[in-house]
């Protein structure tokens, strides 16, 4: 991941400090016509803001790190910040709701205070640039559950984020069998079928009595184990779990009794069409709305990149592919990548690079998104 980060706690919850990582931007160092010395240019810079995959069960900023993001994000002069959030159980996508919410005050109140604290600190370790965040000019990103948190700030957040980038995001439609169906056969990269009776604590209710988290690492037994390298943190597996019980979205909205899923369920006979699956909207109570980016979609919502893999079985690419055609309704600025025969987390491959990274591939595309509607030229040495 190269330089070390500035590490920052942007709330506490309950005293659980929840933190954000800043990737200081490269910034080219200019000569002073009058005294001959080397300053550094950029006082304000634009950032973005990078929000980890993981289900939104798992994970911390730096798991599925995307650093093919950070280093062209970071070389265009940018900030870039990498911020944990609540996990699901015990908190619901109401307390990442929040989370954001502050996310953004802190970014907008606190940050460029504690950057200029830093910058005027003593000499001894890392040595950063000197540098302010414009806090209107900041774009959100995200991958898998990330991309939601994205959509999430898109439409929660002040102010408003500039532009939003994300790969496979969950969230493009929530009223879908993927989320509410229970499954009794394999669905997921062939991966097996999981045992509730193995997560109880990680069952409704007693899911609810869980302490608050905002960082669960990824942890794998080792190879001497039944199933080598199989998930040693139970965290890993929830969403799964959850998706295949059908209760995905009743840990979302934390609206277990009586159970969103279920109600959803028994309102559909088959397979639903495309107008039944409008009509559900119907069931989500009022207070739940807000948790669903498909239905919040209004001609003020930030330019959009989406990038999904064709055969993602992880978050169907028909989620990014709907969200897009309600941007394209709405009159959203909105670009769309279907990725040719990509999984979910294709972008995490071992020849991700070599297939996405070369010079006008799908990475500097995204990267050329981020300068044009952040607004600001590529800085480099």
């Amino acid at each position: 991941m190269g330089p070390i980060p500035l590490s920052f706690a942007y709330k506490y919850k309950h005293g659980l400090p929840i933190h954000l990582d800043v990737f200081p931007p490269v910034l080219r160092q200019e000569t002073n016509s009058k005294s001959g010395l080397e300053s550094e240019r950029g006082d304000q810079v634009p950032a973005v803001v990078f929000f980890h995959g993981g289900g939104l069960t798992v994970g911390n900023r730096t798991n599925w790190f995307p650093t093919w993001l950070k280093d062209r994000t970071v070389s265009s002069g940018f900030a870039f910040i990498a911020a944990d959030y609540q996990l699901i159980p015990p908190s619901s996508g109401h307390d990442i709701v929040e989370d954001i919410k502050d996310l953004f005050l802190f970014l907008q109140n606190d940050l460029n205070k504690l950057l200029q604290s830093r910058s005027s600190e003593s000499s001894s370790g890392p040595q950063y640039p000197k540098f302010q965040i414009n806090t209107h000019a900041i774009a959100v990103s995200g991958c898998s559950a990330g991309g939601l948190c994205a959509y999430l700030a898109a439409m929660h957040a002040n102010p408003k984020p500039a532009a939003v980038v994300s790969f496979y995001g969950m969230g493009g439609n929530f009223l879908t069998p993927h989320y509410f169906s229970p499954k009794s056969q394999v669905f997921f990269r062939g991966r097996e079928m999981l045992d509730p009776n193995d997560f109880k604590e990680f069952l409704h209710p007693l899911s609810s009595t869980l302490p608050v988290i905002s960082d669960s690492p990824l942890s794998y037994h080792p190879s001497t184990y039944m199933i080598p390298g199989y998930p040693s943190n139970p965290r890993m597996l929830l969403a799964r779990l959850y998706l295949q019980m059908g209760v995905f979205l009743d840990y979302y909205t934390s609206l277990h009794e009586p159970s969103l899923s279920l109600l959803i369920r028994e309102a559909l006979t088959g397979t639903p069409t495309d107008q039944e699956i409008k009509s559900l909207k119907s069931l989500v109570p009022e207070e739940a709305l807000p948790l669903f980016p498909q239905f919040n979609i209004s001609p003020s919502w930030p330019p959009t990149f989406l990038a999904h893999g064709e055969i993602d079985s992880a978050v169907p690419s028909k989620e990014s592919s709907h969200l897009f055609s309600i941007f394209k309704e709405a009159g959203v600025k909105a670009t769309l990548r279907i990725v040719e025969g990509q999984e979910h987390s294709f972008d995490y491959a071992k020849d991700a690079n070599e297939l996405f990274g070369q010079e006008g591939g799908l990475y500097d595309e995204v990267a050329e998104f981020l300068r044009q509607h952040l607004r600001s030229p590529i800085i480099t040495n």
